[in-house]
């Protein structure tokens, strides 16, 4: 346990570590996780939105906004969230968690998508869903006005929109977040031997020759492919909006969110890494705790920093 940690972040840790060793409490019902139902009923308590069940452009989708209304400078903005999940689940669960707070705090409208994932669905469906979402948000906001960001699998598929997008000539957004996650998976490096164990309380699953556990959605790809991973070029990297990427020391995405920051500032892109000590994958998923308060704030600020239309 990091001496750093806060007393709510060490609790919340040892409950952590708990939970990853029970086989009934990772199970979902309904897309949520049972051990996060918790955590989504007090966000709940804290976080006064509206949530809105819709589609956009055919896609399934939540549209949050905070109850007391969208801020006068967010009035042209709008964030798009691609939750996490493995590209097999945690819809809604995920989806909540990551829009919920980010929504209230930032006072501005978040649409979290319901992008199709596997194993019924295979690769490239989900960049498909988010690239049909956001031409449609196109044609009522800006390009710079847009952030678009998740954590986990949503984090990887935020990196796969933006390659999608320029295959297909659409303009970047104004700012993207690949948060516990890098622009080409959240496995491999160190953090299988160091951040993986220390955080999720589990070995290490054995690693194909691509450094990622087989994911069916991904089944028949190519791992160096820049739609697949766009960390493997930098040209692609070269064209990204501003970036956050966000992780712990004890999320075994650690090495891959690192690398993805250096591949990125290395092309010349605007990115920031913000890495939370001695905390696991997903950590602010928990907004009671104060590192995770910290982590929300840190996310807000960046995509109002960055995002045009004030």
């Amino acid at each position: 346990m990091s001496s750093f940690l806060s007393s709510e972040a060490k609790a919340y840790v040892t409950q952590h570590l708990k939970d990853m060793q029970d086989p009934e409490i990772l199970k979902q019902d309904a897309g949520v996780p049972r051990f996060m139902k918790g955590y989504l009923a007090r966000d709940r308590e804290l976080f006064d939105v509206n949530k809105q069940d819709d589609k956009i452009a055919g896609v399934h989708v939540y549209v949050y906004t905070p109850k007391a209304g969208v801020a006068a400078k967010n009035k042209g903005r709008v964030l798009i969230n691609l939750h996490g999940g493995g590209f097999s689940g945690c819809w809604p669960g995920c989806a909540e968690l990551e829009s919920i707070p980010v929504s209230a705090m930032g006072q501005i409208k978040v649409v979290s998508v319901d992008y199709r994932e596997g194993p019924d669905n295979k690769f490239p469906a989900a960049s498909e869903d988010v690239a049909s979402v956001y031409q449609e948000l196109l044609k009522t906001y800006q390009a710079q006005n847009i952030g678009m960001y998740g954590c986990s699998a949503g984090g990887m598929q935020t990196a796969l929109s933006l390659a999608w997008f320029q295959l297909h000539h659409l303009p970047a957004p104004g700012a993207a977040g690949i948060f516990c996650a890098g622009a080409g998976g959240v496995f491999g490096g160190d953090a299988l031997y160091t951040a993986w164990p220390m955080g999720e309380a589990r070995i290490a699953p054995p690693m194909p020759s691509g450094g990622r556990p087989p994911l069916g959605y991904f089944e028949g790809t190519d791992p160096k492919d820049p739609l697949v991973s766009p960390v493997s070029s930098p040209e692609v990297l070269a064209k990204f909006p501003p970036t956050l990427v966000i992780t712990g020391t004890r999320g075994f995405e650690l090495s891959a969110a690192i690398y993805t920051h250096e591949q990125l500032t290395k092309a010349g892109v605007d990115a920031e890494l913000h890495v939370w000590e001695g905390l696991f994958h997903g950590f602010f998923y928990n907004a009671d705790v104060p590192e995770s308060k910290d982590a929300l704030n840190v996310i807000v600020k960046f995509f109002d920093r960055h995002l045009g239309g004030r």
